[in-house]
């Protein structure tokens, strides 16, 4: 497998056609960029996750999101596409309170259905690094201090 992340290169992946007689029509080719989308979206949709990426691919996601006005999906996520295999890396920040055991089965659960069942692709890896750990309401404190007015200037 060649190694990439999710920046755009693609590889050509031959699905289906193994019953026809005539043969494979064409070959089907699908970017890292898609499978790292459909990881995204599966992680995120995992009850106990908080965010995906850490703290720096976050800041530095948060700001290409104003700009381009859409999140991205794929943040967070690296793949590795070889013909018919994926291998996949995600980083996330999860609740605190949940079982990390049971949230990383869950994430590995979802990713692999959803990419296996769009792609065609085997997933045979999914490497799963918890780097923080979110206290609810700890986002809200700082939100109300932030708008609030300071003492200072008016």
């Amino acid at each position: 497998m060649a190694s990439n992340d999710s920046t755009g290169s693609t590889h050509s992946t031959t699905l289906g056609n193994s019953g026809d007689s005539a043969g494979t029509r064409g070959t089907t080719t699908i970017a890292d960029t898609v499978v790292a989308t459909i990881a995204g979206i599966a992680v995120r949709e995992t009850d106990g996750v908080y965010a995906v990426g850490g703290s720096a691919s976050r800041a530095i996601g948060s700001v290409r999101d104003r700009v381009s006005k859409t999140p991205a999906p794929s943040r967070g996520i690296k793949v590795e596409v070889g013909e018919t295999q994926a291998a996949i890396d995600v980083e996330v920040i999860v609740e605190y309170g949940e079982p990390i055991a049971d949230a990383a089965k869950e994430i590995r659960s979802r990713v692999t259905d959803a990419v296996e069942t769009m792609t065609g692709l085997e997933v045979v890896e999914i490497n799963i690094k918890v780097s923080d750990v979110h206290l609810a309401g700890s986002d809200d404190d700082e939100d109300e201090e932030d708008n609030e007015p300071s003492g200072r200037v008016r």
